[in-house]
């Protein structure tokens, strides 16, 4: 095993649009995390998300809408060593630094991402929690909800998200995996599952996978955009 003693500072990239709901409890708790830096990128909210946000002390941003402009925009803002893409409604673990560095201590692991729970109180969302984790185990391929981390180099190299409005994450973990290997960090980050409650669970499971199936496919993002709210 390579081991890279190097620094690793970890930056937290925070994209956000109209999270005011959910944005404080995500910012508090990061902080206890105490982060090299937090940057939270506005899309042009009309609520009161980055007046909240700022209040944490944290750095924020304005950006274009869209989830991989928005990402993109903050990691040039970054000064960290690794970039850790967080979304407004999930918190991470009390390991998550410590978890990443000793990933990443090995130099073959060019970035990688955490397994996943879905707060909640239907049955199915422990099962879907562990479904999304088990995939990504095997295929390499993370989603945003899991807190998605990269080397910052590793970043640059890769050219940043590509921008396109959906599956900008499969689309990058697809490429992240050709550069090196994937920590698939068994560690849990929990993520809201607003969107499986408000939609139901079969019918968010099913237009999920759905959806993947088509961009595998060639279906372009945009088009899928259609059929997926913000």
């Amino acid at each position: 095993m390579n081991r890279d003693r190097g620094p690793m500072n970890i930056s937290v990239i925070v994209p956000v649009l109209n999270e005011e709901k959910s944005i404080a409890a995500t910012l508090q708790a990061l902080a206890t995390l105490q982060p090299y830096e937090t940057i939270v990128v506005d899309g042009g909210s009309q609520d009161r998300t980055p007046e909240i946000a700022a209040k944490f002390g944290v750095k924020v941003i304005q950006s274009e809408r869209g989830r991989a402009r928005q990402m993109n925009r903050g990691a040039q803002e970054a000064n960290g060593d690794v970039l850790l893409f967080l979304h407004a409604d999930t918190c991470l673990p009390a390991t998550a630094f410590g978890d990443i560095h000793g990933a990443l201590s090995d130099s073959r692991y060019v970035g990688g991402r955490f397994d996943v729970t879905l707060d909640g109180d239907h049955w199915m969302l422990p099962v879907v929690g562990r479904m999304i984790s088990y995939r990504s185990r095997v295929s390499k391929v993370g989603t945003g909800d899991q807190a998605l981390f990269v080397r910052r180099e590793i970043f640059q190299r890769m050219g940043g998200f590509p921008d396109i409005p959906l599956m900008e994450d499969i689309a990058f973990c697809r490429a992240l995996k050709q550069l090196g290997a994937v920590a698939c960090l068994r560690s849990r980050v929990v993520t809201s599952a607003r969107r499986w409650e408000v939609d139901g669970v079969w019918r968010t499971i099913f237009r999920m996978w759905t959806l993947k199936l088509l961009y595998l496919t060639g279906v372009s993002p945009a088009r899928l955009k259609q059929f997926y709210a913000d």
